[in-house]
């Protein structure tokens, strides 16, 4: 029999919370979607992130299901912020959605990805100039954050000789702090009505949307009936006092993911709302308080159809002791591809099952800074130099947030639901990443 030293594990507080000590058996994850995660590293190298089309299309058509079985007119926007990749992105137009961008960036992204324009909304606080003059031409669904944009539209207005069909945003207390009062005007304050009465007195631009986001990762589905309810009750009013036909509402996104948030005890399936919640708070609420024709519902909704269909294999490079005994594993990938790692505490699978007993452990990413810690307190068995760690649920806002620092980024993989596996973007090389550098003649 092969020896096993003998251990005496100190009990570690921090991985214990109120409801009790972790559970002690191995998580293990030895394929994605039937195809075994070593040899998808064997091929496509390690760190390697993943991206499951059947997750995709399940977790877009259970929203979409949710909202249009109880509403007549529902439109997705794909937010392309959280996750801009451009097979992700051609995977959602093809399910239905259209796009959401934030920025010109994005904006000719999704133009480049053959989105037309009047399929585009362009939100955000910065637009310049130039890009709103584009989305102007090419009729897209401009959602206005400041008065100066008022302005901006004004004259692109007086300089096509047209008028231009506007949304605004909108912020507002629903219950959730800290309020998410930078972007938009307010409506608790008559902010947002004060900036609408503007806009028809200027008389270039015809308001027929209203829009807000109240935050991200929302648990209480009741915030977006409170949101709803605001929304529609401005609607009312502004059809009212100044004639506008507001065709859509926009609840913005910020549905949570089955993620595990920090300082949140509970596990996902408890403390997140299902889609059918969030529909049933959104749709009573647009009922109830709707005067006249029913506004399209728009949602923006991102996270919660992308999160859980990524995932991030890793590899073990090393292990060894910290100074109060604590077992510490070095990984490939750290935080400069886990972003939301600040935010969230993922799951980590093994690839097998290992001999022996697991103990108080932390795992550290390869970067040469103390913060690169992806998991500080967690329960393993010994791992072999090579093992691969299973990661997950990624999907959302790392691929776009993250950063080429100290390493490369990697390869990207998309495994369709016949089990083919296709490269979406390729790992950066030095190639690439000094392709737009400049070495001044002086220092040749």
């Amino acid at each position: 029999m092969k020896y096993q030293k003998p251990t005496i594990n100190r009990i570690d507080f921090a991985l214990a919370s109120k409801y009790g000590s972790p559970l002690r058996s191995q998580k293990i994850k030895s394929s994605i979607d039937g195809v075994s995660v070593n040899e998808l590293v064997k091929e496509f190298g390690s760190p390697l992130f993943v991206f499951s089309q059947k997750t995709i299309e399940e977790k877009y058509n259970e929203f979409f299901e949710a909202f249009s079985s109880r509403y007549p007119k529902v439109q997705f926007w794909w937010s392309y912020k959280t996750n801009y990749l451009d097979a992700i992105c051609k995977l959602f137009h093809k399910l239905g959605s259209k796009a959401e961008v934030v920025s010109e960036f994005e904006y000719q992204k999704a133009r480049h990805l053959g989105v037309e324009g009047k399929d585009i909304i362009f939100n955000g606080p910065y637009k310049p100039k130039k890009a709103l003059l584009q989305a102007v031409k090419e009729g897209a669904k401009i959602h206005i954050d400041h008065l100066y944009e008022i302005n901006d539209l004004e004259e692109i207005a007086s300089e096509l000789n047209i008028e231009i069909p506007v949304a605004i945003r909108c912020n507002m207390d629903t219950g959730i702090y800290p309020q998410w009062s930078r972007f938009g005007f307010n409506i608790d304050n008559n902010e947002a009505y004060n900036a609408i009465k503007r806009i028809y007195e200027g008389k270039k631009l015809i308001l027929t949307g209203l829009h807000a986001h109240i935050g991200t990762f929302m648990l209480t589905a009741n915030a977006y009936a409170k949101e709803t309810q605001k929304l529609i009750k401005l609607k009312n009013k502004v059809e009212q006092d100044f004639g506008f036909e507001i065709e859509y509402i926009d609840i913005g996104g910020g549905f949570a993911s089955k993620n595990r948030l920090k300082g949140v005890y509970q596990a996902p399936e408890v403390v997140v709302p299902s889609a059918n919640e969030y529909a049933e708070a959104i749709v009573n609420a647009i009922y109830e308080n709707n005067k006249g024709a029913l506004p399209e519902l728009y949602l923006e909704t991102g996270r919660a159809l992308i999160d859980e269909a990524g995932y991030l294999l890793s590899s073990v490079f090393a292990s060894k002791r910290m100074p109060d005994g604590k077992k510490n594993y070095i990984i490939d990938a750290g935080v400069n591809l886990l972003y939301t790692n600040f935010w969230y505490n993922f799951e980590i699978f093994l690839d097998k099952r290992y001999d022996g007993l697991s103990e108080p452990s932390q795992i550290n990413g390869p970067l040469c800074m103390n913060i690169d810690i992806i998991a500080p307190n967690i329960m393993l068995p010994a791992l072999e130099r090579g093992s691969v760690l299973t990661i997950w649920p990624v999907g959302a806002y790392n691929i776009t947030q993250s950063m080429q620092f100290i390493r490369y980024r990697p390869n990207i993989v998309l495994i369709d639901k016949e089990k083919n596996v296709h490269l979406m973007k390729k790992s950066e090389n030095l190639d690439t990443i000094i392709e737009n550098e400049l070495i001044p003649q002086f220092l040749q």
